[in-house]
């Protein structure tokens, strides 16, 4: 059973009732606790009636008087209190089936799970999810959720899918737009697949959902090394991506115009692909998608520029490197030289990481992996201070990268003090300023 408990908080409705770790919730109002939202729901109100089983088997039903809404003040085993529901898709383009052997097991779970999606704006197809497990998130109105679409077309979404149930993806769309779930969604663009006409339906189609809907982001398919036997997929290149950032802000504009907001909003890749400049701050509406990978580098841009000026200039010595990715180079090298110049004894050399763990069509930094952080640099004069950027990092072990090197390991092969740099522009900028050899 998942409903175990692992933690009591001190001073709280349950440490009084005499609830322990290792206690078993059973049920809440004699109603059987699925997840961790039964669980929320049930609690609020001020009395209610709680079913206990002891590591020996004793039943205890504990009756409770509390503020509405009042917390008991317990942890569970599992954060949903439930498993994560898997994906059922076999998705022509999914990064996870590109992996290569022999990584962390975790990694390889593919999740598609409302709940996570509301918790932790992981995004979902809407394939995998039973009409009842729809209805729960209209009854407890998770909102926002996040919505991976690919494309509106029914068959095309279920080529691109490999799963029937993906026709039912405008019906379930409309049914929580009538609810007021407010929802993000999500195109991983594939080159000559599902861009073009395509795109043109799927923007159209989903417009007709603002408000609720927030936005969408348009991301290009991440290619690695690993894809034999996989479905044969084209790299977006110089022209293409061209092509669809002037789609795509045509749609922009027109969109502004007929509904006050532009919607879709395009991955910084393609304007790196595309050798163009990004767009301005105000373009990007408040980075609705900036988990995403949308408009990170204007914002960073934004907020290094907005401090760089009152900054004042000393004479610090100061020798950095600071590994990024390829499609970054350019971007943290200018700020580099905008440093060094203000700085006159600071020395900030920016290497490009290439990316040979994934394969180099991977340029991101967010996929940079400390082996290839360790042979690249390896016998480099890399001075006092290696800074790396914390997007690098693993979200749950903040000091490995994906494939579980430390930072530890890197400062031992290398010999160099690892620096984790911020995403946020000002404080990347205060930090190389707080340094000195």
């Amino acid at each position: 059973m998942d409903n175990v408990i692992i933690k009591v908080e001190p001073n709280s409705i349950a440490e009084e009732m005499g609830i322990e770790p290792g206690d078993i919730l059973v049920d809440i109002n004699n109603k059987t606790i699925r997840d961790v939202f039964d669980y929320r729901y049930l609690i609020q109100d001020e009395y209610i009636e709680v079913g206990i089983r002891k590591p020996n088997g004793d039943e205890w039903l504990l009756e409770i008087d509390k503020d509405e809404y009042e917390d008991l003040g317990i942890v569970f085993e599992r954060g949903l209190m439930d498993r994560a529901h898997s994906c059922k898709n076999k998705c022509i383009f999914c990064f996870i089936d590109q992996l290569p052997k022999g990584m962390r097991k975790s990694l390889y779970f593919k999740d598609d799970d409302s709940r996570l999606s509301f918790l932790h704006g992981n995004y979902i197809t809407l394939t995998n999810m039973s009409d009842e497990d729809l209805d729960r998130v209209i009854f407890y109105h998770l909102s926002p959720i996040n919505i991976s679409v690919q494309v509106t077309d029914p068959e095309k979404r279920v080529f691109m899918l490999k799963n029937p149930n993906a026709v039912n993806l405008m019906s379930r769309i409309k049914k929580l737009a009538e609810h007021k779930i407010e929802m993000n969604f999500q195109i991983v663009l594939c080159r000559d697949i599902n861009d073009g006409e395509w795109l043109d339906r799927s923007i159209e189609e989903l417009s007709r959902f603002i408000d609720p809907a927030r936005c969408m982001s348009i991301v290009p398919f991440g290619m690695t090394k690993f894809r034999d036997g996989l479905y044969p997929i084209k790299p977006y290149d110089r022209d293409s991506a061209r092509q669809v950032i002037k789609q795509v802000e045509a749609w922009q504009e027109r969109l502004l115009k007929e509904k006050g907001t532009r919607f879709a909003f395009l991955g910084d890749e393609f304007y790196l692909m595309a050798g163009l400049p990004l767009p301005n701050d105000e373009a990007y509406e408040g980075y609705p998608q900036l988990e995403n990978g949308v408009g990170m580098i204007t914002l960073m841009k934004t907020e290094f520029y907005n401090v760089f000026s009152g900054i004042m200039s000393d004479n610090r010595k100061r020798n950095i490197t600071i590994a990024t990715g390829k499609a970054s180079f350019d971007f943290i090298s200018s700020l580099a030289c905008d440093i060094m110049e203000k700085m006159g004894d600071t020395c900030i050399n920016v290497i490009a990481i290439e990316n040979n763990f994934f394969g180099t069509t991977i340029t991101v930094s967010g996929l940079m992996t400390g082996s290839d952080i360790i042979s690249q640099l390896k016998d480099k004069q890399l001075g006092k201070y290696l800074l790396i950027p914390e997007n690098a990092l693993r979200d749950d072990v903040k000091t490995l990268f994906l494939d579980d090197v430390d930072i530890a390991d890197v400062e031992r092969e290398l010999g160099v003090k690892v620096v984790v740099a911020p995403s946020n522009g000002a404080e990347f900028l205060q930090q190389i300023i707080d340094l000195e050899d």
